[in-house]
């Protein structure tokens, strides 16, 4: 046995020896701390809620910034579509405020990598990249809010979202698209692929049970607070995936897959407290209390600190509910 693990062996056994230990702990974990803190960058390490300008139109984007080691910085984007993806190096000129990193394509038009640039500007950011067809186009950014709740929710009266008649309280996310939403046999069908269908009422903190099925390799989602995707696709049988059925697409990976064989109806129960997300799918927890970064691909906005509404993805596969009930916090709606 080498002399410096002899020493350290005989150190611990003496009784001021988790006293020194702890101080020694503590002394370490400050330094990481600081390390951040004193770094350049300083001011660009966190997450930030972005706002692509197109012309007349807007989408939302997302980054993280993070330290990795004492000095390369790296991170994770969420462009217009699409799940997270990561960032290996982020460039930064700290006497300009300015960075730059690069992703490569995922579900773009194009097929050329994606250059972000950006600096700095007071509080928040502002940059350019290039958009679905690969135009230019300008964003801006501000911190992502933290979501912390003081206390624990008390909940309010459920909500049936879904009557079993009619799309009461619903509307297509794009009015000028066809809407192939339909009700038939007291179910609510995407019938005709092609539109997304948002509920007219916004929510804060809620918990939702969703009772749907699809058929054979259908593809669809719901967007909690139309922010955050929970993905709903025929998965039966694969291993657990963040892009898979239950998990928050491309964030959030469930701990096992429980879904059922297409064609057999599932349920869904979501519980939404600020970030922190838990998902039972057919009765099993495969999400338990855990935060959820930013928003994910589809998103229709970047506006985290609002309350928002339920949006259903119909624009990749048919699926149909029969129950969407959802219970807000008490004197929320």
């Amino acid at each position: 046995m080498l002399p410096l693990m002899k020493a350290l062996l005989r150190f611990r056994r003496r009784p001021c020896a988790r006293a020194v230990l702890a101080v020694v702990l503590i002394a370490t974990s400050g330094l990481s701390h600081l390390s951040a803190a004193t770094h350049p960058a300083a001011r660009l390490l966190g997450r930030w809620d972005l706002t692509v300008r197109d012309n007349a139109t807007s989408y939302p984007s997302w980054l993280e910034v993070r330290l990795s080691g004492n000095r390369t910085l790296v991170g994770t984007y969420v462009a217009r579509f699409g799940s997270a993806r990561p960032v290996s190096q982020i460039d930064f000129d700290p006497a300009t405020g300015a960075f730059k990193f690069v992703v490569p394509p995922q579900w773009e038009k194009h097929n050329q990598s994606i250059t972000v640039e950006g600096r700095l500007e007071g509080d928040g950011l502002a940059g350019q990249t290039i958009n679905d067809q690969g135009a230019q186009v300008s964003w801006t950014g501000r911190h992502a809010p933290a979501l912390d709740r003081e206390r624990q929710p008390k909940w309010g009266k459920p909500i049936k979202l879904f009557n079993g008649r009619d799309l009461s309280g619903w509307k297509p996310r794009d009015p000028v698209r066809p809407n192939g939403w339909r009700v038939s046999g007291g179910h609510l069908t995407n019938a005709a692929p092609g539109n997304d269908l948002v509920s007219e009422q916004s929510f804060d903190d809620f918990k939702l049970r969703a009772v749907f099925r699809y058929p054979k390799a259908s593809n669809s989602g719901i967007y909690l607070r139309g922010r955050y995707e929970v993905q709903i696709e025929d998965n039966f049988g694969l291993p657990p995936d963040s892009h898979y059925i239950g998990g928050v697409y491309g964030h959030l990976t469930p701990r096992v897959n429980t879904a059922r064989p297409a064609g057999e109806w599932q349920t869904m129960d979501i519980t939404l407290v600020g970030r922190v997300v838990t998902i039972l799918l057919n009765g099993e927890p495969i999400i338990e209390r855990q935060v959820i970064p930013g928003i994910t691909g589809g998103a229709l906005d970047s506006a985290e600190d609002r309350p928002g509404p339920l949006l259903i993805q119909g624009d990749h596969g048919p699926v149909e509910f029969k129950e969407l009930t959802l219970t807000p916090t008490l004197g929320e709606n």
